[in-house]
């Protein structure tokens, strides 16, 4: 009897600190949506589609090397600014699709300002959210992100995004390809209880990374089943409606002994 008023104040202090976090309760079937590299396909057959079923979504953008100037692989900026246009979010997957945590703080800061500037160059919003390429990441690169003010960060570990738990620069998500539907199937239904699933898309196809691409059929079949059973389908910063990204980098730590990569 004597613990249960130190129990109930620590509880309260607990959901007081925490709820701080959250501007509003995260509802159930909260799917966010974000799509790397760059591919043509995301223009010609993702954009339309995700439009037409009025979905939101994040494209993290690239110049990806060596075949970014051939067009019939790679979006081109006029064609991410029609992205921009659509109502879509650009955010930052650097310009040459770099393993950011074997860079030095200026080589980060070049591939970052590179999309930035272009964006900017093209009244593409300014990017505040990124994603890692190849999942690279370390402490360091979570300081660079914080000095250059990001919102977000995108990494992998196949499982839910808590807002309350996971930090904002290590933001989980699964990847769909040809291969894992009834895996990522599984991930869409998880999205509840104040948890949020995160998808990694590529090329829908993806022509040049075959191990990664997911045919149109299977991806239509995603965004039917998210329309009919009445999924909230965001873009990343749309999340900032839900969550204090302040707050959530001020109380919680970023926690790598969790997967991260897919």
């Amino acid at each position: 009897m004597h613990f249960k008023p130190i129990f109930f104040l620590l509880l309260f202090g607990y959901l007081t600190s925490f709820g701080q976090i959250l501007k509003k309760e995260i509802p159930d079937k909260m799917v966010v949506l974000t799509f790397d590299d760059a591919p043509a396909s995301h223009y010609s057959y993702v954009a339309p589609l995700l439009k037409e079923y009025g979905f939101g979504a994040t494209f993290f953008v690239c110049e990806f090397p060596p075949n970014y100037k051939d067009t019939t692989l790679y979006m081109n900026w006029r064609q991410m600014k029609e992205l921009h246009q659509m109502g879509f979010e650009i955010a930052n997957h650097t310009r040459t699709h770099a393993n950011v945590a074997k860079l030095s703080k200026d080589s980060f800061f070049e591939e970052l300002s590179y999309i930035e500037n272009t964006c900017d160059s093209l009244q593409i919003n300014t990017p505040l959210n990124f994603a890692y390429p190849g999942y690279g990441l370390d402490d360091e690169v979570l300081n660079h992100l914080a000095e250059k003010n990001y919102r977000f960060a995108r990494a992998g570990g196949k499982r839910t995004y808590n807002p309350l738990e996971d930090h904002p620069y290590l933001i989980p998500s699964w990847a769909p390809d040809a291969t894992n539907e009834e895996e990522i199937m599984e991930a869409i239904k998880s999205a509840k209880n104040g948890h949020i699933t995160v998808l990694t898309f590529h090329g829908v196809p993806d022509l040049e990374h075959p191990w990664v691409t997911v045919p149109e059929e299977l991806f239509k079949k995603y965004m039917d089943f998210l329309k009919e059973k009445e999924y909230q389908v965001i873009s990343l910063r749309k999340l900032e409606t839900y969550i204090d990204v302040q707050e959530a980098h001020q109380k919680l730590k970023p926690d790598f002994s969790k997967r991260l990569k897919n």
